[in-house]
């Protein structure tokens, strides 16, 4: 089949499935989680064999970390399942309704967009994760997924579709895609899809808004910050910076910047490179820095560079106005942290630090759909139209006007002796 007649497919299963009941959807998640479950072993043998071919052909060290998907994160997966099958459907909600006259009400109410491309590197959880919320809101999905993933990505694909379909989604719900070729097809199939959401680097994004005429949900680099306060607690600042950096560290949401106080940096400084080091952690940083703790010196390009390794750039600044400019001219809007005991300080940083995640002391690490309550994410928008940061389930819907009448015409309403609106506020639901 080729890329026209999976998209003609999507679309047509995306018009039925925008009317597919809730408890359907649920159930085809539920099932899904089975399907994984009884399919564990050749999931694993199909990633094992991807490891294999990826490491012989030197993948670099974050996406081969980035591409294994064994039991643990199998199970995790499944769990992710069941906990976005009790979410609240995000279709068929009302945002507002009004009464324009009296048996004349509008309704604004929640839909899903329609077809939704999603072009990923590397993980093949992100493939569970993005089918079921595309499935949950009502979305038929077209996946584009790395070639270092290709084994494992079929066999989820089609474990997943196939679960679907027997509990009830349309066929056609689901497509995987596995050849360059196939994105640049896709790309120029704005007819059939409706949005593209990429992940991967800033070039790639660039790359895809160049060369469509879709609408694109932008997810660029995680260039995230912690900035130390010179009001910050030194033990609460040591541990959220090492959680941002160390975690996980082959992720977006990874701190790849810190910034400190110069009021606090004779102190704290020498702590950091305690801890950070102790996790394998190489720092490079600005002069400053480098005049309280010995560290190889940072470049210019250090403040643009998303490591995604066990490599951290620090940069001492004289003020928290400092540090924001900092992030607005490096930052990659994500997601960027401020440790400080001043909440005062705390919330002019927040007001004022352009990203889509502004977090008061806590890690950066907390910039995840699913830790946000989502459901899982498709990937983090660093956009400022429709959806911005974790894109869920809610990023997954847009709305129709729904207006009721009962025979009304606008002639009514113009001219001499014409009908007044009421724009009454409806407390009521559009209901079927």
């Amino acid at each position: 089949m080729d890329i026209m007649q999976i998209a003609i497919r999507a679309k047509e299963a995306s018009i039925q499935l925008a009317a597919v009941k809730s408890e359907v959807k649920n159930r085809a998640l539920g099932d899904i989680a089975r399907a994984l479950m009884q399919k564990e072993a050749d999931i694993v043998a199909a990633n094992r064999r991807d490891m294999e071919r990826s490491w012989r052909e030197n993948l670099a060290a974050p996406l081969l970390k980035r591409l294994r998907f064994d039991e643990d994160k199998i199970k995790e997966s499944r769990e992710g399942l069941d906990s976005l099958a009790g979410l609240a459907d995000p279709v068929g909600v009302t945002s507002r309704a009004m009464e324009l006259d009296e048996g004349l009400e509008l309704y604004k109410v929640s839909c899903p967009i329609g077809v939704i491309g999603v072009i990923f590197e590397s993980r093949p959880d992100a493939l569970v994760q993005i089918s079921s919320l595309c499935l949950k809101s009502g979305n038929a999905v077209i996946l584009k997924g790395g070639s270092e993933a290709a084994e494992t990505n079929r066999v989820l694909a089609d474990i997943i579709d196939a679960a679907g379909i027997r509990a009830g989604i349309p066929t056609g719900w689901l497509a995987l895609l596995e050849t360059r070729t196939d994105v640049a097809e896709m790309l120029k199939m704005d007819k059939y899809i409706d949005l593209i959401v990429p992940r991967g680097s800033n070039a790639f994004v660039q790359y895809i808004m160049d060369n469509t005429n879709i609408p694109v949900l932008g997810h660029a680099d995680g260039i995230c910050h912690v900035y130390v306060d010179r009001q910050a607690d030194p033990d609460m600042a040591v541990r959220i910076a090492v959680d941002s950096k160390c975690q996980y560290v082959a992720v977006c949401n990874a701190a790849e910047t810190l910034l400190v106080h110069t009021a606090v940096a004779d102190g704290f400084l020498p702590r950091l490179k305690t801890a950070l080091e102790a996790k394998g952690v190489e720092i490079r940083g600005c002069e400053k820095t480098g005049g309280v703790i010995e560290v190889i010196p940072a470049t210019e390009e250090d403040w643009h560079t998303e490591y995604l390794e066990l490599i951290v750039s620090v940069k001492t600044v004289e003020s928290m106005d400092e540090a924001i400019r900092h992030i607005n001219q490096y930052g990659s809007g994500h997601t960027d942290v401020i440790v400080t005991a001043d909440r005062t300080r705390g919330v002019r940083f927040m007001d004022t630090v352009d990203s889509a995640g502004v977090f008061l002391n806590c890690s950066s690490r907390f910039s995840d759909g699913f830790r946000y309550g989502l459901g899982a994410e498709v990937g983090i928008s660093t956009n400022k139209i429709h959806a911005r940061g974790p894109v869920g389930l809610e990023g997954l819907v847009i709305y129709k006007w729904r207006l009721i009448g009962q025979g009304h015409i606008v002639a009514d309403y113009v001219g001499k002796g014409a009908k007044s609106f009421s724009h009454r506020i409806l407390q009521k639901n559009f209901g079927h």
